[in-house]
């Protein structure tokens, strides 16, 4: 497999795209916004600058990664001649239903669709393709090109054939990937978010603020961010989706999200992508605890 497609261009797109160009695979990055498009190949020029600086690559490297990425706003065009497509769309899954079913029309039949959901079922996503065999979850971790693991995550008629390639593939992109089934949330978010949501509903309840929570973690169980630091980088409004299909796929109120958290979300304080969340990141790395006032 040569020929990459990744559909969406925000954060876990561009890394995404970023990890595959850097490993001299083929890229197609494809966003129905043109300026997402420009954004994510400038943000890809400067995590590359960075690695330049760190002289972890060369000039000549951080070139050869961006002459193998081409830009497109038609998906058709697109995934001509994708051996793999990686669909990095918003967590949301009527959308990605929607890109599925476009993507089983016009891609090649031999064609591998994987997409990098945080915690939506691979077997309903599959469900509405004719290759349910061929579909398969991809989770990249956030940084995409720093982040080691890749939950590579088998829906139900996921052949071994197909788990067994993209786990290759992972390894030749220099990732760990580890082998997980599919329900709700698989490993990493099964585990996360409620953790998330219990330091929320610690705050919610006034036991402590969000920086004395955060550091609990990172002093006390070696945690290397602050569970709240944490959710803000995902995005408050991921955190929420996770939670939410969680809450509905195991019937469990334990995974209910805290109506902090909830009422955070309607507010449009989703954390570092609106700059401000429970730090505030308008002038940048976090300055100010903002969230504190909502606790009882």
């Amino acid at each position: 497999m040569k020929n990459i497609t990744v559909i969406g261009a925000g954060t876990m797109g561009n890394g995404i795209a970023h990890t595959f160009a850097q490993e001299d695979f083929n890229v197609n990055l494809v966003d129905i916004s043109a300026d997402s498009l420009e954004r994510a190949i400038a943000t890809i020029g400067k995590n590359l600058d960075r690695m330049v600086k760190k002289e972890k690559i060369t000039e000549t490297e951080k070139a050869n990664t961006l002459a193998n990425i081409t830009t497109h706003t038609d998906i058709t065009v697109g995934v001509k001649r994708a051996d793999l497509v990686v669909e990095a769309a918003t967590e949301n899954i009527d959308l990605k239903l929607k890109i599925f079913k476009q993507l089983d029309e016009i891609c090649d039949t031999n064609t591998l669709l994987a997409t990098n959901t945080s915690s939506i079922s691979i077997t309903k996503i599959a469900a509405v393709t004719s290759r349910p065999a061929q579909v398969i979850g991809m989770h990249f971790m956030n940084p995409v090109p720093v982040m080691k693991l890749v939950e590579v995550i088998r829906g139900y008629a996921t052949s071994d054939e197909v788990t067994q390639r993209v786990m290759d593939m992972s390894r030749t992109l220099g990732k760990s990937p580890v082998e997980v089934n599919d329900y709700p949330g698989f490993v990493a978010n099964r585990i996360l978010m409620p953790m998330i949501n219990e330091s929320i509903e610690t705050l919610f309840q006034g036991v402590a603020g969000v920086d004395e929570i955060d550091t609990v973690m990172m002093l006390g169980m070696a945690h290397p961010m602050g569970p709240l630091h944490l959710a803000d980088f995902i995005g408050l409004d991921v955190c929420l989706s996770i939670l939410e299909v969680m809450q509905d796929g195991f019937g469990n109120p334990k995974y209910a999200p805290n109506p902090l958290l909830v009422n955070m979300v309607m507010a449009g304080k989703l954390g570092v992508k609106s700059g401000e969340g429970f730090y505030d990141y308008s002038e940048g790395p976090r300055n100010k605890k903002v969230a504190a006032q909502f606790a009882k």
